[in-house]
């Protein structure tokens, strides 16, 4: 065999799920606002992908028996597709289960899947790629053995009945797509997962890692006496004349594209002790919890993407495209991810494994799928290799990389010297409890450098840069003045970062009004000197700023381009500082913030409130001052990812809400079980505070509402207090 050493293609994909939670249909695009969008086609091909896996969704199509099609939107996106030299994958069903006049549970689901297909190729005779049914064996788990999706139903009769329509259906669809286009192509999708037990659950594991294949043997015609899951077959009530059709019918893929996530394999375990009640379950024979395998230490054995792509290329010897590539987490594991995936499918085609493409999935994001898409409200969106929570489309570091391997070329960055979390001690949830421990071999390239060794921020910045796996090092005033130019010089020449996160500052908002000459040193001179640096050595360099800069005039939120016009020093030094820093560096990046708590001190307004009604005490506070309270943890993993997308300029970031100091001191006490009569208004005037503080300074973005609201980062304030661990060694060096 000739080995290849051409790259991998580099496809496209976005989250396109319509699927029905029992009258209510879910459509992952609505969510997203595809449909009113009309230039998400330009941003993708922009990247320099091949192939685009472009919905064409039976649900969202022809919802009605028998209605004229509205083929509008679609073929606007489709033609453009063919306009730029994307050739698209037309998905027709999608996690979905039909409408509800053609259900999959029914025998009208395949005849009716191929009706329409025949009437897309009718509509798009060019369109080459075809995948009728996406994933139809998790589809047919999801609907038919967890009861997630309608039809909702538990049992081994069900799934499989739902699973042989899925596959009739493939089979019919590509019969009809084929006569109106003979040279047709079959991408038939589905997860690449595996199973991993204890040796008593051998067995079970043994089941599972013949099943995963099924949807494929199915539509093969390989499923016959002589299949190693007939008898299964039999005993749960498939008559052996029902699966006569795929003999008859058999459809061979012409790419079997594979879906793999972090959490693909699975480990099953009888001692249900240690592990979580929702990951109880069992079969005829034994009770046993099943886990993810990569939250297991597995001492023994291989496991991840190249062994299971190269067990798939030995059974199949089709070609093989990763058809989802796609992790909803910070910013940098995003990025060894699809890093990782990127080399893997490259070694595997080098190696003789004929794997043709990666596919960057959800390339607009998801949603919901925390919630496994049974519900919309606490649905989470993950963003993809664009950000949809700005009014357009906001490309993340992400496009970059994709459009950099588009070129055949290798992507570099400091964050990708190391391991994603699925490889270190940290992914262990059972068994043992293990905190990231950044690897200091062969670090030759540039730390993060975090000012602010002190301060609440910047221990903030490095127990999340640990956490994140980022190599950083965090210095204090005693081993770098920001007011001497030279020394800073010279230790941004010994480091060489790739960037620096300014999070040292004059705080004191009252005592500044007497200490003007600190507060402008530390809060415009030094930021501004590290500007001038940035420049020069080109660094990225990300400080922040206060909603101080407002004079509370306006009465309603506050956002980027709002002038300012501070009441005190202090919001006067930061002003100051916002034009300084971006006349010397424009790619500077500048986060304006208000109030922020968090979790991992005692210096914060709610941690002041709770020690005082513990006590038992009165704690005052003030009742007519509108503020916007900030989450430590969320306003340091967004700046995070900000810096690492490249943002520049101002931004605003603060839980979304508005409230008072009392008003958010109530809350607190309520949340805690404290009593909120403890809490004792009074206005900011009768406090006689040396600095004038405005009366509404409450911030809003106009370029992206990227924190959660307030109400959300409250419950996790307390669920992080019972797990925290004030010990954390944040200001060591990593």
């Amino acid at each position: 065999m000739v080995k290849s050493t051409s790259p991998v293609e580099i496809w496209g994909g976005i989250e396109c799920t319509i699927n029905r939670v029992k009258k209510t249909y879910f459509d992952q695009l609505d969510f997203a606002g595809h449909y009113s969008r009309e230039k998400d086609i330009e941003l993708l091909a922009d990247l320099g992908i091949k192939k685009l896996r472009y919905p064409v969704i039976w649900e969202k199509h022809q919802p009605h028996r028998d209605t004229e099609i509205d083929w509008t939107a679609t073929e606007k996106n489709l033609a453009r597709c063919k306009e730029l030299g994307i050739k698209p994958i037309a998905g027709l069903v999608h996690h979905g289960s039909g409408p509800t006049y053609a259900s999959i549970e029914t025998d009208l689901f395949a005849t009716g899947l191929a009706e329409y297909a025949e009437k897309v190729a009718t509509k798009f005779p060019w369109i080459e790629y075809y995948t009728p049914v996406n994933e139809p064996l998790t589809t047919a788990r999801f609907c038919g053995l967890y009861g997630h999706w309608y039809p909702h139903s538990k049992n081994n009769a069900a799934f499989l009945r739902l699973l042989i329509n899925e596959s009739k259906a493939t089979v019919l669809a590509m019969e009809a797509i084929r006569r109106v286009n003979p040279d047709a192509k079959l991408v038939q999708t589905e997860d690449l997962s595996k199973t991993y037990s204890t040796p008593l659950l051998k067995y079970q594991a043994d089941f599972e890692n013949k099943r995963r294949w099924l949807s494929f043997d199915l539509i093969m015609g390989r499923v016959n006496e002589n299949h190693s899951l007939w008898s299964y077959l039999m005993w749960s009530g498939i008559k052996p004349e029902e699966l006569d059709f795929f003999q008859k019918k058999n459809c061979s893929p012409d790419i079997i594209g594979f879906n793999y996530y972090p959490t693909s394999e699975r480990f099953l375990d009888e001692n249900l002790g240690k592990y979580p009640v929702e990951s109880h379950g069992g079969n005829h024979q034994h009770k046993y919890a099943d886990v993810e395998a990569v939250r297991v230490d597995m001492e023994d054995g291989e496991y991840g993407a190249k062994l299971l792509l190269s067990e798939a290329w030995d059974r199949f010897k089709i070609p093989i495209a990763i058809t989802e590539v796609h992790l909803g987490c910070t910013r940098d594991e995003q990025l060894r991810w699809l890093n990782e995936i990127h080399t893997t499918a490259n070694q595997l085609k080098a190696e003789g494994a004929d794997i043709v493409a990666i596919t960057a999935w959800a390339m607009l994001g998801s949603y919901g799928w925390n919630k496994l898409l049974t519900k919309k409200e606490e649905a989470i969106y993950e963003p993809g290799i664009f950000d949809l929570r700005s009014e357009i489309p906001r490309p993340t570091i992400l496009a970059k990389m994709l459009k950099t391997f588009a070129n055949g070329k290798e992507f570099m960055h400091p964050v990708l010297e190391e391991k994603g979390w699925w490889k270190q001690d940290l992914r262990v949830l059972y068994f043992q409890n293990n905190i990231r421990r950044i690897s200091k071999e062969n670090k030759t390239s540039q730390p993060l450098l975090i000012l602010g060794k002190t301060g609440t921020l910047g221990n903030a910045f490095a127990r999340l840069c640990r956490l994140r796996g980022i190599r950083y090092e965090l210095l204090g005033r005693d081993q770098l003045n920001l007011a001497n130019k030279e020394q800073i010089e010279k230790l941004i020449a010994e480091k060489r970062p790739w960037a620096v996160v300014n999070a040292a500052g004059y705080v004191r908002v009252d005592e500044a009004e007497t200490c003007s000459n600190d507060c402008y040193l530390a809060n415009t001179e030094g930021p501004g000197n590290l500007a001038s640096l940035a420049k020069k050595y080109n660094f990225k360099f990300l400080t922040f700023s206060s909603d101080l800069v407002f004079d509370g005039s306006k009465k309603s939120s506050y956002t980027e381009s709002d002038k300012v016009s501070p009441l005190n020093i202090y919001g006067r030094s930061k002003a100051l500082a916002e034009k300084l820093v971006l006349e010397r560096d424009p790619n500077a990046l500048i986060i304006r913030t208000s109030a922020f708590f968090g979790p991992w001190d005692q210096y914060n307004f709610i941690f002041n409130v709770l020690t005082t009604l513990k006590g038992n005490s009165a704690f005052t506070a003030i009742s007519d001052n509108y503020i916007s309270p900030t989450y430590i943890p969320d306003l340091v993993h967004t700046s995070l990812d900000l810096m690492l997308d490249d943002e520049k300029g101002i931004w605003h970031l603060a839980n979304q809400g508005e409230t008072t100091w009392a008003a958010l001191a109530t809350l607190v006490a309520k949340q805690s079980g404290q009593d909120p009569s403890l809490i004792i208004p009074v206005s900011c005037d009768s406090l006689k505070l040396p600095a004038l503080r405005p009366v509404y300074s409450v911030l809003h973005s106009e370029k992206g509402l990227l924190l959660p609201n307030l109400d959300d980062a409250l419950v996790r304030y307390f669920k992080e207090q019972e797990l925290i661990d004030l010990s954390f060694p944040a200001a060591e060096t990593a």
